[in-house]
């Protein structure tokens, strides 16, 4: 017989198999089910997996089961090479990060058929840390969920802002194919308003040898130069180009150091991102082209650069700014990018930012990759009001409590006196709180300290009930991600 139908193996296994991962593997027929809220992975035919147990047998051939861990994850992405990540490379592109390890399916939906390539395994090691996650389970929710939806159109992993080269080595085995380098660490944003002697002096102590040059060359590849770039001018005097050296220098030689650490590292193809979105200071157009210059000088090749834009990206919120200002500025480094590259320019805290996407989709065309995270987590929480009400609750009165700790490390502005309490809401009422300004941001960056809280006894205190919730119901919570990242994504859809 071909492939069984999932009712055959259903009824082989007792299990819910999901019709769309039922695949023909070198004529083993692989498939995914589920038992209550657990999931498990099953073939029919030769076994094929290396933690599997006969279930039953269908058409006098064994069907075996087994757990969705690591080393059958690895075995599924080796039988269905399309369960593995690849590169996007200048595909218009939109990453969906997911801090709970369940929204992969809810993402899918959400871009399946919009033509945009989808990077469906994206964590920054600073996530990973504030959920507990390893690189290896971020990677096996990946494709257990690209194996769940059937989807056979290949996509993206991004190992997200690394600023180590020990962290390239955890991301490289676990078999990410995209690196997005974060060297806001080594950006001199003092620079911005330094005198001229200030700013010559920092010059002249910047790691010289990685950059292989010295002050004198800089000076005469830019001073007095001016750069036509299809109607963009990109002039260079001499304070222009200390201010940009200064604040950028030593940026390039630390995305120099650790892309050549990738080089030697990484078996296989990779891509790489370069973002300096998290700084103080925007990125003017005559900085990003020396940043960029500089880093193609020296060999470096990326598929996409995220600057520090004008306006206010804050998480989970709309673009903060005047449109008009930032239409014109966007256009300036769309042209430094055509000049340049091509390269994606990637909008980080992309999420919710609804009123910039006309703008980035009409003027950068093709080479943009739109990055999101925080969102997907608000929605599972919104999914979480109406399943659980009390754990909602719960989860609401936390954020409150933890609200100004954590804001520490984002750029938010929310008032919390401005957010509801929980106990003054009705059930109704309660996922109006995500509609809100300041209730969204209140929610979003106590993402981590939600998934980590402990009770007395050392159990989770939240994540394993808004695991169970969000499983229980999980049609809820994939329409509530496809809804709200369908939105993201419709402006960029071709």
């Amino acid at each position: 017989m071909s492939n069984p139908t999932a009712q055959q193996l259903s009824e082989a296994t007792g299990l819910e198999v999901y019709e769309a991962s039922i695949s023909d593997a070198d004529g083993v027929t692989v498939f995914l089910g589920r038992r209550g809220l657990e999931k498990l992975i099953g073939c029919w035919g030769e076994p094929c997996l290396p933690n599997a147990q006969k279930a039953g047998e269908l058409d006098g051939k064994c069907v075996c089961t087994g757990p969705t861990d690591h080393a059958n994850a690895e075995a599924v992405r080796k039988a269905l090479p399309w369960t593995a990540p690849r590169c996007v490379g200048l595909a218009r592109s939109v990453g969906l990060g997911d801090r709970l390890g369940v929204a992969t399916p809810g993402h899918i939906r959400a871009v399946r058929g919009t033509g945009l390539a989808a990077v469906l395994a994206q964590q920054s090691i600073r996530e990973m840390s504030r959920t507990q996650r390893t690189p290896e389970e971020v990677m096996d929710c990946a494709t257990w969920g690209v194996l769940q939806e059937g989807f056979r159109d290949g996509f993206g992993a991004d190992a997200d802002h690394l600023q180590r080269p020990e962290d390239i080595d955890r991301t490289a085995a676990a078999g990410f194919t995209m690196f997005t380098i974060d060297p806001g660490a080594h950006v001199d944003n003092a620079a911005d308003t330094d005198s001229r002697e200030a700013l010559a002096e920092k010059v002249g102590h910047l790691d010289m040898t990685t950059l292989e040059t010295r002050p004198a060359d800089l000076t005469s590849r830019y001073v007095g130069r001016s750069f036509d770039l299809d109607g963009v001018r990109i002039g260079f005097d001499e304070e222009t180009l200390l201010r940009a050296a200064a604040k950028y220098g030593q940026a390039v030689a630390h995305t120099v150091t650790m892309y050549r650490h990738l080089v030697s590292t990484v078996r296989g193809e990779f891509e790489l991102e370069i973002s300096v979105d998290e700084t103080d200071s925007p990125t003017s157009p005559a900085e990003h082209y020396f940043f960029a210059n500089e880093l193609k000088r020296l060999g470096v090749k990326w598929v996409s650069l995220a600057p520090r834009f004008i306006g206010r990206f804050e998480k989970g919120v709309d673009y903060i700014g005047d449109l008009d200002a930032f239409r014109a500025s966007f256009a300036e480094h769309v042209a430094v990018m055509k000049a340049l590259g091509p390269y994606k320019l990637s909008i980080h805290s992309g999420s919710d930012k609804f009123s910039i996407y006309p703008i980035v989709a009409e003027l950068a065309g093709q080479y943009v990759h739109l990055k999101t995270a925080g969102t997907s987590y608000l929605e599972a929480i919104r999914a979480i009001a109406g399943i659980d009400p009390e754990l909602f609750r719960e989860i609401l009165a936390f954020a409150h409590q933890r609200y100004h700790q954590d804001k520490a490390t984002y750029h938010v502005s929310a008032d919390p006196a401005k957010v509801p309490r929980p106990e003054d809401l009705a059930d109704a009422e309660l996922a109006g709180v995500l509609d809100s300004f300041d209730g969204r941001q209140l929610l979003h960056v106590t993402f981590g300290s939600v998934l980590t809280a402990r009770n007395d006894d050392g159990s989770s205190r939240f994540r394993q009930r808004i695991l169970t919730a969000l499983k229980q119901d999980e049609e809820a919570h994939y329409a509530a991600l496809a809804r709200h990242l369908g939105r993201h994504v419709a402006p960029f859809a071709k």
